[in-house]
């Protein structure tokens, strides 16, 4: 999928100022090596405890997902957290809808081009496209990351993990 935003494209330098923000690490893989606790393996971003692992070829939309897995668990699921980010649908939503509201804080990233990213990988939702859920059909991974303060009515982002 060349079509898609990679960490080589920006470099690490704003991921990590980022992902600081919630005390996470980005940790940089050598290319052509296994990315550790990548759940869908090849160039897809991994996760363990507070880290966050990629390579160059690494897609922005799976590292920004993957950070989000770990910012919306709980914090016994975080201390035991090893490649599979497990949860339920509601809180899959709201991983999905942070990580656009996070886009906005990487220079060329931005939402719209996370909504692009997103389709072209994959992901479903039931209108169709990212970009019609996020603004038609979000409402309840709103609500859950407010409920669990990660977020103000305001979708102003509170910098912090789930408790």
């Amino acid at each position: 999928m060349d079509d898609v935003l990679r960490l080589q494209d920006i470099g690490a330098a704003p991921i990590v100022a980022l992902l600081a923000r919630y005390g996470l690490t980005l940790r940089l893989v050598a290319d052509n090596t296994p990315i550790p606790g990548s759940y869908w393996h090849e160039d897809e971003a991994g996760i363990i405890a507070l880290d966050v692992f990629a390579r160059q070829d690494t897609p922005l939309h799976s590292i920004l997902h993957e950070a989000c897995h770990t910012i919306c668990m709980d914090q016994s699921r975080r201390a035991a957290l090893h490649t599979d980010a497990g949860g339920e649908y509601a809180e899959e939503d709201a991983v999905c809808y942070l990580q656009i509201l996070l886009a906005d804080g990487i220079p060329v990233f931005g939402r719209r081009r996370m909504w692009k990213d997103m389709d072209a990988w994959g992901y479903t939702f039931r209108l169709g496209s990212a970009r019609r859920w996020f603004e038609d059909d979000a409402e309840d991974a709103e609500a859950w990351l407010i409920q669990h303060g990660l977020l103000m009515a305001n979708d102003e982002i509170i910098f912090r993990l789930r408790a």
